[in-house]
């Protein structure tokens, strides 16, 4: 890995891509990829898939053990969820919401690792220059997740109204049907509609990003080192502290922005399966 000596030398590589395809650093490119990204994410999803699996093979109806246990708690959890604001049929939606906690989850989840383990290992195994390992910290990664929802709700609008319910809902909605509102009406409901997928991209992405560069920011402490004395040994001890409190609290804030993706997907569906 060509690490860098400096500060922000070294932030900067951190918050590289392994990428393919066109790149240009500064940019928005829609014929790059990120490797990084799409490898873990459909690592973590094959390890979702996996315990799921496993859950559901080894299910009895005695004593269940900690997988099954742990499994049925989450199910019932986010059935509640759904149940609270989607009044419909919940087959597809409640499967759907328990995946995308899960799987948001456990993108989150990456954060926790060192910044450096995974980076190291990759360039000294296979010789990889850059390397992310956190998925939501990847916008292309949310926006992919996130225009999904956003295709379900064009859906589910389209299948509770029909087509020119759908139509006369968005044309005369909020401000009424006179012709001469039919342009407001038409903006507010596009904002609204688009708003939707942007929310929750730009959420996940944001909170995940600040989580990440802190943690590049704290292991930059370590950095400093020069040897066995007291100013190493106490930015030493720092990092470790600060690299503790931080993964602490960060556990939560994984965690709830997980929940929330699934909540607002579960609510901007409800929305869209419901008449005004």
């Amino acid at each position: 890995m060509a690490a860098e000596n400096s500060a922000s030398g070294y932030v900067t590589h951190h918050l590289e891509h392994l990428t393919a395809g066109a790149h240009e650093t500064g940019f928005v490119r829609f014929d790059t990829w990120h490797l990084d990204t799409l490898f873990f994410s459909t690592v973590l999803g094959l390890i979702m898939l996996t315990l799921f699996r496993m859950a559901a093979v080894r299910a009895t109806s005695g004593v269940p053990g900690k997988l099954q246990a742990f499994v049925e708690v989450l199910v019932s959890f986010v059935d509640d969820s759904v149940k609270g604001s989607f009044h419909g049929d919940r087959s597809f939606v409640a499967p759907m919401a328990l995946t995308i906690f899960v799987w948001v989850f456990l993108w989150n989840f990456m954060d926790l690792i060192p910044v450096d383990l995974l980076p190291i290992i990759g360039n000294k195994v296979f010789g990889l220059e850059y390397l992310r390992v956190v998925p939501s910290a990847d916008m292309s990664a949310t926006f992919a997740l996130s225009i999904s929802v956003f295709f379900l709700i064009l859906f589910y609008s389209f299948k509770s109204k029909g087509p020119i319910g759908f139509a006369k809902e968005y044309l005369t909605h909020p401000f009424g049907s006179n012709p001469l509102l039919i342009p407001a009406n038409l903006i507010i409901n596009t904002v609204e509609l688009l708003a939707k997928p942007l929310s929750l991209a730009l959420r996940l992405f944001g909170n995940l990003y600040a989580g990440e560069l802190i943690f590049i920011l704290i292991a930059l402490l370590g950095m400093a080192w020069s040897g066995f004395n007291v100013m190493s040994i106490g930015l030493f001890a720092g990092q470790l502290v600060a690299g503790f409190a931080w993964a602490v609290f960060h556990i939560l804030v994984i965690t709830l922005q997980a929940f929330i993706f699934m909540t607002l997907t579960i609510v901007y569906l409800g929305m869209a399966n419901e008449h005004h």
